[in-house]
């Protein structure tokens, strides 16, 4: 007899103890919490014929956007594609398999389909809306979960989650109120759930509420840190918070800390570290020998060329530490990449090639070449990613070249702008 999920989806291959095991699995994705790779391999150890538990087990693997978790996919996706399945499951193996190779906008659309079939699937919705963040699609981070929404309710489980995507949805496309209050309940309902509550932490940050927005995250951060492997991101909000207070002393702790002390080697940790140490340094900040440890850690990456977005992130570090060969082997690979057949070409072409290089011209002092980069990308730079106060980053950059290439009626211009949309949030 085939089993269900507690969402009533048929799970093939699977028994009671391993999907036990695969629901767990879940909700620590979920939450981006304790460690799901390990939950769901012991449900694969229990079940190997469970093709849902190699998808999962794909997924893990495909969005952090490292570069080695494709070989792992591919190996997981292989796997559940010779095992029986039903349709909904043969829409993950299919997704799963587009991710790996790299396209995330047919990956989206499969998962897009799959919702509309499935809107009880959770993990359909988590894997979309993730996909939705990487492609940089803010309208689909709501529409996706707003189709889902109406055969949700609080008794199911993980709905909390539900909750918090729709809420970072909200507010990656401006609807602060709703989205603050979405964000607040889901949190209500799980104190773990770290999605959530890195969504009211965006709302802030959009609408420069800085003390609320510190008070909001060291409330309960235990909740949302402890065992969670979401916390350097969201402690970089919080450093975030104390940045715009001018409260750097606070910033350096938190970096020297819980950012960056962990020496963490994952792509989105090494994000977080860099976005940080530039932010400093627009701000005329000496960051010491920070910036080293941090090239360190991109170092193996440098070669990647699987993700854009990364990329200019890795050569903050690079050209700030002056690791001029790792910084020449990322825009190297970068023009290759740019060859290929996926979806990264398209983020390198339109966006992550001149991004990355205005990053390093930045740094090599080379204001001028800075603003000839970043220009022409401002109004289009979310075609390679990354949140609104991600990407935030990039005018700050254009401002801080404007104004030292002698550019003051841009610099002006630029800030002028910048304060009227602060105004509209608020």
């Amino acid at each position: 007899m085939t089993l269900k999920d507690t969402s009533g989806h048929a799970v093939s291959g699977a028994t009671a103890a391993s999907l036990d095991l695969f629901e767990t699995a879940l909700h620590e994705l979920r939450c981006y919490v304790d460690d799901p790779v390990s939950t769901v391999q012991r449900a694969l150890d229990a079940s190997p014929e469970m093709p849902m538990a190699h998808v999962l087990h794909a997924y893990l693997f495909l969005l952090g956007t490292e570069p080695e978790g494709r070989a792992v996919a591919r190996d997981s996706h292989r796997a559940a594609q010779a095992l029986p399945a039903d349709a909904r499951e043969r829409a993950h193996i299919e997704a799963v398999g587009l991710m790996a190779d790299g396209r995330w906008r047919a990956a989206g659309r499969v998962l897009e389909d799959l919702s509309i079939e499935y809107p009880r699937d959770a993990l359909a919705l988590q894997a979309g809306h993730l996909a939705d963040f990487y492609v940089g699609d803010s309208r689909m981070l709501h529409d996706r979960i707003a189709r889902a929404l109406p055969h949700w309710s609080a008794s199911m489980p993980g709905y909390h989650a539900v909750l918090s995507m729709q809420a970072f949805g909200l507010e990656e496309t401006g609807r602060y109120a709703r989205a603050e209050k979405m964000g607040r309940q889901a949190v209500e309902l799980q104190p773990r759930d770290g999605w959530g509550q890195h969504a009211v932490a965006h709302v802030m940050e959009m609408q420069h509420r800085r003390r609320e927005g510190i008070a909001w995250m060291r409330s309960n951060a235990a909740d949302w840190s402890e065992g969670s492997f979401f916390a350097v991101h969201n402690w970089w909000h919080t450093a975030l918070f104390h940045l715009g207070l001018d409260e750097v002393d606070e910033v350096l702790a938190l970096f020297d800390g819980p950012i960056a002390g962990g020496q963490s080697v994952l792509a989105l940790d090494l994000i977080d570290a860099s976005a940080m140490l530039w932010r400093l340094q627009l701000r005329g900040i000496d960051v010491g020998t920070r910036w080293e440890p941090v090239a360190d850690r991109w170092a193996p990456m440098a070669r990647a060329g699987n993700y854009a977005f990364n990329d200019m992130h890795a050569m903050m570090a690079f050209a700030m530490a002056g690791r001029s060969a790792d910084a020449h082997a990322l825009l190297e690979t970068q023009a290759a990449a740019a060859e290929a057949d996926d979806d990264n070409a398209d983020f390198m072409l339109e966006v992550g090639h001149a991004a990355t290089r205005a990053v390093k011209a930045h740094a090599d002092g080379d204001f001028a070449a800075t603003v000839q980069l970043l220009r022409p990308i401002r109004n289009k730079a979310h075609r390679f990613g990354g949140s609104h106060a991600q990407r935030d980053l990039l005018d700050q950059t254009l401002i801080d070249a404007a104004r030292r290439d002698g550019q003051a009626a841009l610099a002006q211009a630029l800030l002028a702008e910048r304060e009227s949309a602060q105004a509209q949030a608020a």
